[in-house]
């Protein structure tokens, strides 16, 4: 702990905003090299026993930067031309910017040939490779304590909606979450839309050929407010993560909860199918899943970082890393990178994303849209709650934003099969 605080010192980027890229420089010796990550506590912790292993294999000297404020932090310090080294990138969308601006160096095209689709092709523009899939997730998951909740709770969309007026604070929702304050409300409404209409209207809202005030998106923002309930009266001002320990509370103070695995929160001493299980959101009859990628790509011509990115795409060091405690995360490995997963629930979720699973994985749709647009959705999803506006007029302002601009995500690389 020692090690992680002098590092977190050395570059302290916690809430500092350009003051720690331009501290770190934008081209140190290649035995050295900055990351910027937004992960925290646990997650960080995960993350940090990885470096640790590189350092020890390598000799060369990683200096982990912290930032919840992700997009503006990484935004600053490479308008100031003092970038770290690598980045955790925190939507395709922004990949898609940088590597158009000219900001992403490019990546040897073999680093992602392990990886399985559709996580492969999104570090992918015009082309040439860029970023890296180096921790996956799957949102379309619904959480419940089986020590409260004894029997799985039902996922299908009428049923829900019945559980919640009978029992209408039965969800862990909270919205805040600083700069992406509404995203967990985003992430549920696409997950909605993705399960009643499908694939091709989930693909046509994302490329702008399905309009936001279209009876079909319609329908997600409303089916999603009537199975929240009551759940989104104080949701706006609630972090995610901490409404969600709520499910394992003593005594808890909510029942069930929508999301990723990692985004839940619960402590490593809570015991796996015991303590928190799930049932998955995607319906029989279509077996589609809303996912997620944290990709890493490089912005300065450090050839430690080419090292780096490398040994975060091995085999040993993904196995490492999805098995430390807290860390909650998945793989994107594909075909003949099988990994053992020490969490059974963890386990259970990673067959999934594994080919041949009978699943369609589909991108997240908040992170296959340009910034600025995912940003407006976000906002929109906190008015909504707050009722400051009919829905009519906060998706015809989301259409206003959308018009003119192409996908960041080409159409055919946001929803594929498991292979």
């Amino acid at each position: 702990m020692a090690t992680l605080m002098a590092r977190l010192t050395r570059c302290a980027m916690a809430l500092g905003l350009l003051l720690t890229a331009v501290a770190c420089g934008s081209g140190p010796p290649s035995g050295r090299l900055t990351v910027m990550i937004p992960w925290s506590e646990l997650e960080f912790q995960a993350f940090h026993s990885v470096i640790r292993s590189f350092e020890e294999k390598t000799g060369i000297q990683v200096d982990v930067l912290v930032t919840r404020a992700q997009t503006q932090q990484l935004d600053a310090a490479v308008a100031a031309g003092a970038p770290p080294d690598l980045a955790v990138l925190p939507s395709v969308g922004a990949l898609d910017r940088y590597a158009r601006g000219d900001r992403l160096q490019r990546l040897d095209a073999d680093i992602t040939e392990d990886y399985a689709q559709p996580f492969r092709g999104l570090g992918i523009v015009g082309g040439k490779v860029y970023a890296v899939p180096v921790k996956a997730d799957v949102k379309s998951l619904i959480w419940y304590n089986p020590k409260v909740t004894v029997e799985p709770p039902p996922n299908a969309m009428t049923d829900l909606q019945a559980l919640s007026r009978e029992r209408p604070e039965t969800w862990c929702l909270g919205l805040a979450s600083g700069p992406t304050s509404g995203w967990p409300g985003a992430d549920w409404i696409a997950d909605i839309l993705l399960s009643q209409s499908g694939t091709d209207t989930y693909k046509g809202w994302l490329l702008g050929d399905v309009y936001w005030h279209s009876d079909e998106v319609a329908a997600a923002w409303t089916a999603w407010r009537s199975i929240a309930a009551k759940s989104v009266e104080e949701a706006a001002e609630k972090k995610f993560g901490e409404a969600a320990k709520g499910m394992t509370a003593k005594p808890p103070t909510c029942a069930l909860a929508h999301g990723a695995l990692s985004a839940m929160g619960f402590p490593p001493s809570a015991v796996a199918g015991d303590a928190y299980n799930y049932v998955t959101w995607a319906p029989k009859s279509t077996r589609q899943l809303e996912v997620s990628a944290d990709f890493v790509g490089r912005f300065t011509e450090n050839p430690s970082g080419t090292a780096l990115i490398t040994y975060l795409s091995s085999a040993e060091a993904q196995q490492a890393w999805v098995n430390q405690p807290g860390s909650y995360g998945f793989s994107a490995l594909g075909q003949g990178k099988p990994l053992t997963y020490d969490n059974l629930v963890q386990r259970g979720i990673a067959k999934m994303l594994q080919p041949d699973s009978g699943y369609t994985l589909c991108f997240s749709a908040a992170d296959a849209m340009a910034p600025d647009l995912s940003a407006a959705f976000y906002r929109a999803v906190l008015d909504y709650t707050a009722d400051a506006a009919p829905l009519k007029i906060l998706l015809k302002g989301l259409d206003k934003v959308q018009a003119g601009r192409d996908s960041p995500v080409p159409p055919d690389k946001l929803c594929a099969p498991a292979t």
